[in-house]
């Protein structure tokens, strides 16, 4: 089992290129199933979770070709892959691929859109939280879905003439659930109206890419989501946006080691809430041409008390990797988590690194330590093992992080991407 080892201490210099947004590409990879006609999608990261769901579509009749990666002049690569599905052939989404991937669930609602039926396995929890699915079941039975659950599987049938549209708010916000909807919607008979929908990017995204295929969506990015149904969808070709939470990691690691960083391929305006967390800690964060300068001054870092919240809130994705940022701050900082129940399982390692931490509920209060020492840690998932890495960047000596394939589900190339500015990163395969 791979591990990465980290030699602290050096100040990052240069630049890193930010890929492709995962959360992004899973969905847009699913929209493929809404035509049988292609799909191409430009920045699609190379990561386990892509590559697994490319695996798990090819089970329904997915076609799908990789351009191959292309490499840039700052280093980063892009990658185009081609989805077409002429038919599909297999309306079921067994235990044995969903359980590897939770995203694939959202599968149930293109099936559900296109074919009329789906037979799509419960997901069951994930280690850092149950992330119930009664918000899909709910949205699409206002569709006009029969939703039965049966042997560990829901069952789902569309009425006759397929999904009517329909009013639907959620009792909270879910991405996950305001992806299906927006699929399952596209192909309704009349409108469809989606109160307390989520705000994220990615959603945007996904909207662009179904309105390039002939949908009919407007408020992506507002809390009321309007999709007039369509008959049917086309091909189309659309940009992966830049991942703002591989932004934001790496923003907080130069803000926690000092240095100098220009992340190319991204942009500012994906991550406010966060970049102002990091400002307000001490780094000097600004635009540029291409992409964000981040200047970090190390044994400056100021106390931040952040809680997370639904976009454009502080995104729950990154408050493990501000946890890290907030063990050298110089005082006592405070991070509250809403989103998640279980998501605090990187401060027992953090821990062994020489944090202080406490734990009082869904807040941790953090008292800043003048130096980390390293030490042989274990990854918990995925938001938890980067959290791990920009620790070991600024402490004293090695860290050992093992359990990294949680880190390969979200972080394309990380060790290369920070060995070229000045780092000492490297993978050890056993």
């Amino acid at each position: 089992m791979d591990r990465i080892r980290i030699v602290g201490g050096n100040a990052l210099n240069g630049i890193i290129p930010i890929s492709g947004a995962k959360n992004a590409a899973l969905p847009l990879m699913i929209a493929s199933l809404l035509t049988s006609d292609t799909l191409t999608l430009e920045n699609v990261p190379h990561l386990a979770d892509v590559e697994g769901l490319i695996r798990i579509l090819g089970n329904h009749g997915v076609d799908i070709a990789v351009n191959g990666r292309r490499e840039h002049q700052d280093g980063s690569y892009s990658r185009t892959v081609h989805f077409t599905c002429r038919t599909v052939a297999d309306t079921t989404a067994p235990y044995e691929l969903v359980s590897k991937m939770r995203a694939s669930f959202w599968v149930i609602g293109p099936l559900l859109a296109r074919e009329g039926q789906a037979r799509v396995s419960l997901p069951g929890g994930c280690a850092i939280g149950t992330r119930p699915v009664d918000l899909f079941i709910e949205g699409l039975t206002a569709l006009g879905a029969e939703m039965e659950i049966d042997g560990g599987y829901i069952n789902a049938k569309a009425p006759k003439g397929g999904l009517i549209g329909a009013r639907y708010t959620f009792p909270k916000v879910s991405v996950g659930a305001t992806h299906v909807m927006l699929m399952a919607a596209s192909l309704a008979r009349g409108t469809t109206v989606i109160g307390n929908a989520a705000r994220e990017p990615e959603v945007v995204d996904l909207a662009n890419c179904l309105n390039a295929m002939g949908a009919k969506i407007s408020g992506a990015g507002t809390s009321t989501i309007t999709i007039e149904g369509v008959t049917s969808l086309s091909g189309a070709r659309h940009r992966v946006l830049p991942d703002r939470i591989e932004t934001g990691t790496y923003a907080m690691a130069v803000a926690m080691t000092g240095g100098d960083v220009t992340l190319s391929g991204t942009d500012i305006t994906l991550l406010d809430t966060a970049i102002e967390a990091i400002r307000r800690a001490g780094a000097e964060v600004s635009a540029v041409e291409g992409g964000i300068r981040v200047i970090g001054h190390g044994d400056q870092i100021r106390p931040v008390d952040i809680v997370t919240e639904p976009f454009p809130g502080f995104p729950t994705d990154l408050q493990a990797q501000f946890m890290g940022l907030m063990t050298r701050a110089n005082g006592v900082s405070h991070v509250t988590e809403t989103i998640f129940e279980n998501r605090f399982m990187h401060v027992q390692e953090l821990a062994r690194l020489g944090a202080k931490i406490t734990l009082s509920g869904q807040t941790a209060r953090i008292e800043g330590v003048t130096r980390l020492r390293g030490a042989p840690v274990m990854a918990t998932d995925l938001r938890a093992s980067v959290s791990l890495v920009i620790a070991g960047l600024a402490a004293e000596g090695e860290t050992m992080v093992s359990r990294v394939y949680h880190l390969d589900r979200g972080f394309e190339r990380l060790e290369e991407k920070l060995t070229r500015c000045g780092a000492i990163v490297e993978r050890i395969t056993d």
